[in-house]
């Protein structure tokens, strides 16, 4: 098992704002298709910020974790700022990733993009 920090463990064990949120405003799911890892982001946005997050995740610990943290990355930050985060701020948020579970944040990185592409484009929620 690669050696995670304890913020990862935290995330992984007590998942924050785990879930889904009833009528989301966007809404996306990526997956991995190397490793099989997926995510699900549900968000409501209410004059250009982001008010609540919410996640379903499959797969190791580190990409649970990474979920878990990209929602408390985007609950309270404006769509500018969500659009600005990257899969590097996750890790860093997470205080670090192994090298070989660094496409667990590049997973966030992606769920991130497609909920704000859709909520963009007016597509509805799924």
């Amino acid at each position: 098992m690669p050696a995670y920090s304890a913020t990862v463990l935290d995330h992984f064990q007590n998942p924050r704002n785990l879930g889904e949120i009833d009528l989301p405003d966007a809404v996306a799911e990526v997956e991995n298709p190397a490793c099989g890892d997926r995510a699900r982001l549900s968000l409501r946005i209410l004059d250009g910020r982001i008010t609540e997050a919410r996640f379903l995740a499959e797969g190791c610990p580190a990409a649970i974790a990474a979920a878990s943290m990209t929602t408390v990355l985007l609950t309270g930050a404006t769509l500018a700022e969500a659009r600005a985060l990257r899969d590097v701020d996750v890790a860093a948020a997470l205080d670090g990733l192994p090298s070989n579970k660094v496409h667990c944040s590049v997973l966030a990185e992606d769920v991130i993009r497609e909920a704000l592409d859709a909520y963009d484009a007016g597509v509805p929620s799924r």
